[in-house]
């Protein structure tokens, strides 16, 4: 099935019953082993609100074969077509008594290998020898993220909240949304299910209040070369 008209009107698409009990097990697994072996590592930042494993495909490759069964490739290449590649990916645990939230954003960086001075592509960061830009505002909008949900997502544990369509404002101030004409979704997905999204579209989380853990794989997508030099610091292609 191709979702293609509802994330060009919306944003976003929820899409149930991508991963089978038995994958998501798997995925599980492997996640808990490696975990369990390097706490010590960079990639990995711990809190009693939120455990987070960066370039999550790079620290746990065996999960991939398992991330991109033929239903999710199917939905990728129906909707987006081919030639798309990873270029971040992040592992989120929320748990049960977290108190972390995140406010209204747009996903505006990309992560890239170095610092080069390319037109249009501002806003350097650098965390841990990862660099980070907000490249012209085209780029973002022909990317588009996936969240893989480990657990039942509701919005009692932090479902995301969107603000439907606002991916076509391109890149906005939360204060210039006015939020007596916007619609707002609460993206609640059940477990083994995916949420696709744009990187433009606003997006947020409250804090969990029903002592209900919330596990998401978060993968973003282009196909796109960057300019003068500079690549995507994650880039993996899918095989």
């Amino acid at each position: 099935m191709n979702y293609n008209t509802e994330i060009s009107a919306e944003g976003f698409s929820i899409i149930n019953n991508v991963f089978t009990e038995n994958e998501i097990q798997n995925l599980i697994s492997l996640i808990e082993n490696k975990t369990a072996d390097n706490q010590e590592n960079t990639t990995f930042r711990k809190s009693q609100d939120l455990f987070a494993i960066r370039q999550f495909h790079k620290e746990i490759p065996e999960t991939l074969p398992f991330i991109f069964n033929e239903k999710l490739q199917d939905i990728i290449e129906s909707t987006f077509g081919e030639g798309f590649f990873i270029t971040k990916s992040i592992y989120f645990d929320k748990p049960e008594k977290s108190n972390w939230f995140v406010a209204y954003h747009q996903d505006l960086t990309i992560s890239v290998d170095q610092k080069i001075e390319v037109e249009n592509f501002e806003n350097w960061t650098v965390k841990q020898n990862q660099f980070a830009v907000q490249p012209p505002t085209e780029i973002l909008e022909n990317n588009f993220t996936i969240r893989i949900h480990i657990d039942k997502t509701t919005k009692e544990n932090g479902a995301l909240k969107v603000i439907n369509n606002s991916h076509s404002k391109g890149i906005l101030r939360i204060e210039n949304l006015d939020f007596k004409t916007e619609k707002e979704t609460i993206c609640e997905v059940e477990k083994g299910g995916i949420m696709i999204m744009k990187p433009l579209l606003f997006h947020a989380s409250n804090k969990t209040t029903n002592n209900e853990r919330r596990r998401v794989i978060h993968i973003e997508f282009s196909k796109q070369q960057l300019p003068n030099g500079l690549e995507w610091s994650e880039k993996t292609i899918i095989n």
